[in-house]
């Protein structure tokens, strides 16, 4: 059991940066926004900090965390960069997109980090609070999505408050993060390019870049394996209280609608992720809307979330698996998963 802690809510200016340095230099949880979504951070060279993300978040302990950078150099401490690693860094770095690369010997990330694995998934965020804490840090911060595990990933701070209030000592607002949707996450350990996790960067972008990028993983024989290469790969993952239907075309008395483009005829409970069917302005507001819909729908008694279709291309694929995985079956209890 966790004791409560007092979560100080610290602001984005020079006192709050210092205030979030030094919770972390001594082993504490912070939360910082990004421009994906916001993180829960501790010092990566920390096994004990980092033991405390698995536990503030009920979070299994083969599910592996992205260190975060504030650049490329930095992160060559701890991984091997090939070739192409370097030309996608010098493309999308900083950005949405994490690399899991293998893991040098001389590396002093917690083994934790890694769920154990001889590889690493890193990035080096767009966000410049976020860069300047790990600057102020002078180490890596491991951070997944700040919220309880399984559940919708925060784009504010309200969001992180109301999951993690009294479970982590520190959150700093830096107000919505822009992108709203986690970072593409691309392994580069294998004898080609695989897309493990699609997000803030299309597989399009990736493919202009380095040609053929392979996918295809199966979420469920990796999670069975207790074997996960990436975050972001649990069966049931992202997903609100109320149960969630995808490609619906037709809206029941008992539902909330999640829309794209025009609602369907007879929702009077909606949250349009983009009236004008925007592929971006949809994964800026995907978490923002299940966060909205779960809260709304509970109070006015309907059961369940129905979704409207979503195109598969650029970010529509990230977006895509937010919600497939949000409609997945439930794990039982997180025990289970640990």
């Amino acid at each position: 059991m966790i004791s409560p802690l007092k979560t100080e809510r610290l602001p984005a200016g020079a006192a709050g940066l210092s205030r979030a340095a030094a919770i972390l230099q001594a082993g504490g949880l912070v939360s910082f926004g990004t421009e994906t979504v916001y993180g829960l951070g501790a010092d990566a060279t920390n096994a004990r900090a980092v033991a405390r993300i698995f536990e503030a978040k009920g979070r299994p302990h083969f599910n592996p965390l992205i260190c975060h950078y504030s650049d490329a150099d930095m992160a060559k401490r701890d991984v091997q960069m090939s070739e192409m690693a370097q030309r996608l860094a010098e493309r999308f770095w900083p950005g949405a997109l994490s690399l899991v690369l293998p893991r040098l010997i001389t590396s002093k990330i917690a083994t934790l980090a890694g769920a154990g694995l001889e590889t690493l998934a890193i990035r080096v965020p767009a966000h410049a609070g976020a860069r300047a804490l790990i600057e102020a840090l002078s180490r890596p911060i491991a951070a997944p999505s700040a919220n309880r595990s399984g559940r919708i990933s925060p784009t504010s701070a309200a969001h992180v408050l109301a999951d993690l209030d009294g479970r982590i000592e520190a959150i700093i607002d830096h107000g919505p993060c822009p992108v709203g949707i986690e970072s593409t996450v691309l392994d580069l350990t294998g004898d080609r390019p695989f897309l493990l996790r699609p997000g803030g960067v299309t597989i399009e972008e990736l493919e202009a870049v380095i040609g053929p990028v392979a996918r295809g993983i199966d979420p469920a024989r990796a999670e069975a394996a207790r074997r996960l290469r990436s975050p972001g790969l649990l069966v049931s993952h992202y997903a609100p209280a109320l149960p969630v239907r995808l490609n619906a075309t037709s809206i029941g008395a008992d539902e909330a609608l999640l829309a794209f483009g025009p609602p369907l005829p007879g929702a009077d409970i909606v949250f349009n992720l983009s009236p004008a069917s925007d592929l971006p302005e949809a994964a800026a507001r995907l978490f923002d809307g299940l966060h909205e819909l779960d809260r709304r729908a509970a109070l006015q008694g309907r059961r369940q979330i129905a979704v409207m279709p979503i195109p598969t291309s650029g970010l529509g694929l990230a977006i895509t698996d937010r919600l497939t995985r949000a409609a997945a079956p439930r794990p039982m209890a997180p025990h289970q998963l640990d």
